[in-house]
């Protein structure tokens, strides 16, 4: 979450008028994240979150407005989106689409214990169960054809020996055939700055602009390589051994996710350390950017591949 796109009291209070939410009392910009605009919003009835998506079209969004809706009412802590008076949750501010949804309690942890690291891993298995009912479909906007467009933006940066591993790594990732493997509604994005802790009681799973058609296993792939690593990226064994258990006692992984399971964990780090790169060489202009290390990811790839 960041704010590239800059609003006003009045402008919000104005936009607000469709909904029955109370009076505008305080907007504040939230500077975590990299993608899209997001605000604080204080009425005087509740607290809200509001974004204005910078990339994504009104077309691709009602996908994520009605997962949401849909994992509320099945009992999953995440965001509700906020609909007006004519029951329309997407709107248009600045000319791009902007959407409410309410805002869940506590805050991210930066280093989980066990408890925590247990709950995320709770919640993301009944997130993949309750996913199943929900027939909508959407691609994933980092799959293949995103890995090579991107790779083939930052090679050129890089040096020789990154050049090297980032393509060893795509070769290696296009001959993976996952298509055996359970497919579901996957979060895409479970980092530590996506989920909210009120102590170790969890608030809920943010952020599912990443949400998508895919492979379950590799949504749990893309949470441990960031709930259960050390400062140098290597997976911590009783983090790990945590996290598998609690995921597996809600959705035991069949026999093809155990076997992918370490191409899995390259696919996750090799996702992430793109769209750092990405990120780190083109940045996007605005208030209260800022771009996460790429070299962190570039480690995790490198110790996940001396695992297989």
């Amino acid at each position: 979450m960041s704010v590239f796109t800059t609003l006003s009291l009045d402008e919000v209070r104005q936009w607000l008028t469709p909904f029955q939410v109370g009076e505008l009392l305080t907007l504040r910009g939230i500077a975590a994240g990299i993608t899209n605009t997001n605000y604080f919003v204080e009425t005087t009835q509740a607290r809200f979150v509001l974004t204005v998506f910078e990339k994504n079209d009104f077309d691709e969004l009602p996908y994520f407005v009605n997962l949401m809706t849909h994992l509320s009412h099945h009992g999953l802590l995440c965001p509700r989106p906020i609909v007006d008076a004519n029951g329309v949750a997407l709107q248009r501010l600045h000319g791009k689409p902007a959407l409410m949804v309410s805002c869940l309690q506590g805050t991210d942890v930066s280093q989980p214990n066990l408890t925590q690291i247990e709950a995320v891993a709770d919640t993301l298995a009944r997130m993949h169960l309750a996913g199943l009912s929900f027939h909508a479909q959407s691609h994933n906007q980092r799959g293949q054809g995103w890995r090579v467009m991107t790779a083939q933006q930052v090679l050129p940066k890089l040096a020789p020996v990154q050049q090297y591993l980032l393509q060893e790594e795509l070769e290696f990732q296009h001959g993976l055939d996952l298509s055996g493997l359970p497919h579901g509604v996957i979060h895409g994005d479970l980092f530590r700055d996506n989920v909210l802790f009120d102590g170790d009681r969890l608030g809920g799973f943010i952020d599912f602009y990443y949400a998508c058609h895919d492979v379950l296993a590799y949504d749990v792939a893309i949470a441990v390589n960031d709930w259960c690593v050390d400062s140098h990226g290597d997976l911590q064994d009783e983090k790990l051994a945590v996290f598998m258990n609690a995921y597996q006692a809600v959705r035991p992984f069949v026999a093809s996710e155990k076997t992918h399971w370490p191409a899995l964990l390259r696919r996750a780090a090799l996702r992430f350390w793109l769209s750092r790169l990405y990120d780190f060489y083109y940045p996007l202009a605005g208030e209260l950017t800022h771009a996460k290390d790429p070299a962190h990811f570039e480690r995790i790839l490198l110790h996940r591949k001396a695992l297989t």
